[in-house]
């Protein structure tokens, strides 16, 4: 899943509020109430299937799959669904367990040695459950200079893009952070021990055996796949095409319809595939190193709405955005699949809505009420905060006696749940208030499986001398990329390849942001010798400074076939 970012906080579009509905009203009337932005032929949409007890309750498609040719969406529309891919990858993985293949605490350079050796054991579960500590490879490779949907991006591209990491973000089970490295290692994996590519694998052992004939691993980009949604961005009144253009399988590129998820789903009560062992084991949460137990399962996320057991997963690649929610003790699941940038999984709550509203917990409901507080008991949270952990940072605003994140030059409302604990109104992220080392500003803690606190801080505001001490070229060995950092008369602009000029702004000492991240290093004289270039899936990139005039390396195939012809090859 490629996921848009605003200081970590995830936001992949403006949610649809849950409405009142005539207690009368039929619930196909009532769903299709809550999809009613999307029924019509002048835009993209999505496709629905409600189960209920093993059976398709409601399936509809609303808007279009091809704006070009006037198709419409269908239930039977193929979609691709992104992240939703992941638990296909890791049930595959658990199948070549069942069969001796492998285990899941295998080293994963037992099956691919090229993984580079980080000094501590990476286990199939630790990509399983994103507590590997290797950097995303969508973040990678954008710091190198790839642009995300619009070049294409093979498995080898990945690959040897990993083969040149030298660090991790953290040591392996030390910590919970989504990265889709792992599941595409895991389909690679898959490949080595089973002796099939992954979308072969899974046809065969998962995918004809449940009858999901509209289903597989798309590994080549440019088949022909009919019946197939185009994706779409909004772009003001109108849409472009929002199309993926990689052949990388296993944290993505699943295609399916919502018929055949709810195939899939009933595998969870009937099991065909795996028996019961499977799915036992495909929804064990994983545990960090030293125990704490995560909300993260295999490719599934374990949770609650309104007081209800959950399932779910969630995807978004370019103009495509997907969710399949399970609720098992009502053995009841949503899934909806977009050809827009719809929130897909506020969608499938909201149907839930529809069917369970006398399943919910009244007390839980009341838990997630919003409360009303007085400004002055919000004055104290509005300032600069920044992680110490991490380099993020995010400002807090107080306006019209409403707190708001500002970050990546967004504004996102959040209400208060209690005097100490928040939540962003439009989408599903909260963050507590605790006493912090100034008496006068608290600090913030992000409420997630592995929690990350923000302590005030001071903006840094550099002087016209300040900002030339950074103006120079980097190169990185491990994104094979050089950057250059220029002092444009009071402010520093950054151009790398294949992406526009843009600007770095002032954080705190040293630390600059644009669309990523980037902190100056200097040496024990004070003089700046490189750069730690980064996202919030990839960290800490190491790019050393050339000396002024140097000619920076060369990169890319020139670069791999001199190193090839030095070895012989």
């Amino acid at each position: 899943m490629r996921r848009v970012a605003v200081a970590g906080l995830i936001c992949l579009a403006v949610p649809l509020a849950a409405q009142d509905k005539p207690a009368d009203e039929a619930p196909s009337a009532r769903v299709d109430k809550v999809f009613e932005a999307y029924d019509h032929t002048n835009g993209p949409g999505c496709s629905v299937a409600v189960v209920k007890d093993g059976r398709i309750a409601y399936e509809r498609g609303y808007g279009m799959a091809d704006l070009d040719h006037g198709v419409v969406n269908t239930p039977s529309t193929v979609f691709h669904v992104a992240s939703v891919s992941k638990q296909f990858t890791a049930a595959a993985i658990v199948l070549l367990a069942q069969q001796g293949k492998l285990s899941l605490d295998d080293d994963v350079r037992k099956h691919l040695p090229q993984v580079p050796d980080f000094g501590a054991t990476i286990t199939l579960r630790n990509l399983i459950h994103h507590t590997s500590g290797l950097r995303d490879q969508w973040d990678l490779l954008g710091l190198a200079g790839w642009r995300y949907s619009l070049d294409l991006i093979t498995d080898q591209d990945v690959m040897d893009m990993v083969s040149r990491q030298k660090e991790l973000n953290f040591r392996p089970g030390e910590k919970h952070v989504y990265c889709n490295t792992g599941y595409t290692l895991l389909g690679q994996v898959v490949k080595a021990v089973s002796g099939k590519s992954l979308r072969e694998f899974t046809t065969e052992n998962i995918f004809r055996p449940l009858g999901m004939s509209s289903t597989h691993f798309r590994d080549d980009h440019a088949e022909v796949v009919p019946n197939q949604a185009l994706g779409y961005e909004p772009e003001g009144s109108r849409f472009r095409l929002g199309l993926t253009n990689f052949d990388t399988v296993g944290a993505t590129s699943l295609l399916t319809t919502v018929e055949d998820l709810a195939r899939w789903d009933q595998n969870f009560y009937e099991p065909k595939v795996g028996g019961p062992a499977l799915v036992s084991q495909i929804l064990e949460p994983g545990r960090l190193a030293g125990g704490k137990p995560l909300t993260y399962a295999f490719g599934l996320a374990l949770g609650k709405y309104k007081g209800l057991p959950t399932v779910d997963h969630g995807g978004a690649d370019a103009g495509y955005r997907s969710d399949l929610i399970r609720f098992p003790e009502q053995r009841f699941s949503v899934a909806v699949l977009c050809n827009t940038t719809a929130n897909a999984g506020q969608l499938a709550k909201n149907v839930a809505d529809v069917y369970l509203a006398g399943s919910f917990s009244p007390e839980a409901a009341k838990t997630d009420a919003a409360i009303a507080l007085p400004e002055e008991k919000l004055k104290d949270k509005a300032g600069f905060y920044w992680s110490h952990e991490t380099d993020r940072t995010l400002e807090v605003e107080l306006k019209d006696g409403k707190l708001a994140v500002v970050a990546d030059e967004e504004r996102l409302e959040a209400e208060p749940l209690s005097e100490t604990r928040f939540r962003l109104t439009a989408f599903p992220v909260t963050f507590e208030v605790q006493p912090g080392e100034h008496a006068s500003r608290p600090k913030l803690c992000l409420v997630q499986d592995d929690p990350e606190c923000f302590d005030p801080a001071e903006k840094f505001q550099p002087s016209a001398a300040e900002l030339r001490q950074y103006a120079g070229t980097y190169f990185s060995d491990e994104v094979e990329a050089f950057y250059r950092v220029v002092d444009e008369g009071g402010k520093l602009t950054l151009t790398r390849l294949r992406h526009k000029p843009q600007e770095l702004k002032p954080q705190v000492r040293d630390l600059f942001t644009g669309d990523i991240r980037v902190r100056f290093v200097r040496d024990g004289k004070g003089e700046v010798t490189g750069l730690l270039a980064g996202t919030d899936r990839a960290r800490n990139v190491r790019f050393r400074r050339l000396p002024a005039g140097a000619r920076p390396p060369a990169t890319g195939d020139g670069a791999r076939a001199r190193r090839g012809a030095a070895k012989g090859e």
